[in-house]
């Protein structure tokens, strides 16, 4: 019995001197530390797809370049030339909205022998883009300009049309992916990785369009003089596309 009272003592004294605490220096701090993880694991793989087709568009610079005395003489036979060139090209078949100006200068030329700067003559300088399709049409589009008077040929490009790049592009495409869900899956299955859905997917297109050159040098008062008809070929262009997967990994 007494034992049972001194226990009932000291229990009553430890809750009073907790109480007599609090009410002197506020709650006892209580401290719970927590951690969050989470889980942000991905694997990557990337494909590579191409596909290959012959190009259906030609895109053509050519320019008319003439000397004189005076600018409008020399402006004269160069807007002459350019406006032959533009009706025998529409005459091909070539739409106008296809053929455009893309630059015109006008520039001194100097003499310096006599010590000084005089003036001897101006050059006039005309460049017209031109878009051909069908691309069987390329030579004879360029013969038609050099004939007319175009005296510089900066390059001929070959490229696809919209709806066929369109059509590369996709082909492209699946093959790049069905490529990188295999590499993934061997990757995988070597490193004992679980692999769950594709949570992200980024492209590149490294397609690339060579020019063909075939660069005239330009003849002052005239056309350029060729021996043969131009015989520019396209070959094969190819869109290439290369595609990264992202997984979930279990």
């Amino acid at each position: 019995m007494r034992d049972l009272k001194t226990s009932f003592f000291t229990i009553f004294f430890i809750f009073l001197g907790l109480f007599l605490y609090t009410k002197l220096s506020g709650p006892i701090p209580f401290f719970i530390n927590s951690l969050q993880t989470t889980k942000n694991s991905s694997f990557q793989a990337d494909g590579t797809g191409k596909a290959t087709g012959v190009p259906d568009t030609a895109l053509i610079s050519v320019g008319i370049t003439q000397n004189s005395s005076t600018v409008e003489d020399a402006q004269t036979k160069v807007n002459q030339a350019a406006a032959k060139i533009i009706s025998d090209i529409e005459k091909l078949g070539i739409n106008e909205k296809d053929i455009k100006t893309a630059d015109y200068s006008v520039n001194p030329e100097y003499d310096y022998s006599k010590g000084g700067q005089t003036i001897t003559g101006y050059s006039v300088q005309q460049q017209l883009d031109i878009k051909v399709k069908p691309i069987e049409k390329v030579n004879n589009v360029i013969d038609t300009a050099t004939t007319d008077g175009a005296n510089i040929v900066n390059g001929v490009s070959f490229t696809f049309s919209d709806d066929m790049q369109n059509k590369l592009e996709t082909a492209a495409r699946l093959q790049a992916v069905n490529n990188a869900k295999t590499k993934a899956e061997g990757l995988a299955n070597a490193a004992g990785i679980r692999l769950g859905k594709v949570i992200d997917v980024s492209e590149q297109n490294n397609s690339v369009i060579v020019p063909v050159r075939n660069d005239l040098t330009p003849v002052m008062g005239g056309a350029q003089k060729v021996g043969a008809p131009t015989n520019i070929t396209p070959g094969q262009n190819s869109v290439d596309i290369t595609v990264t997967l992202s997984y979930e990994t279990f």
